[in-house]
């Protein structure tokens, strides 16, 4: 058994966990996909994010994803 990934703490060790970590790209449709899914206190996943990481970390992966979003806005400009 392996140890967890330890959990980011700033912008940019969140944007390397989530593209080069995970391998995820983050593109306007995933970023958007996932700020409707944070935003929304019914879905599942954000419920059980909420119950093991708390409002804290919560808040700032909404702030996290809302930055890329402006950046990926820019970066399209």
């Amino acid at each position: 058994m392996h140890a967890p990934a330890p959990i980011p703490e700033d912008y940019t060790e969140w944007c390397h966990c989530i593209t080069v970590a995970c391998g995820i790209a983050l593109t306007p449709r995933y970023i958007a996909t996932r700020l409707q899914a944070l935003n929304d206190p019914r879905d599942y996943h954000t419920q059980r994010l909420l119950a093991h990481y708390g409002q804290d970390h919560h808040r700032r992966l909404i702030a996290w994803f809302e930055r890329a979003a402006r950046e990926s806005t820019r970066q399209g400009a």
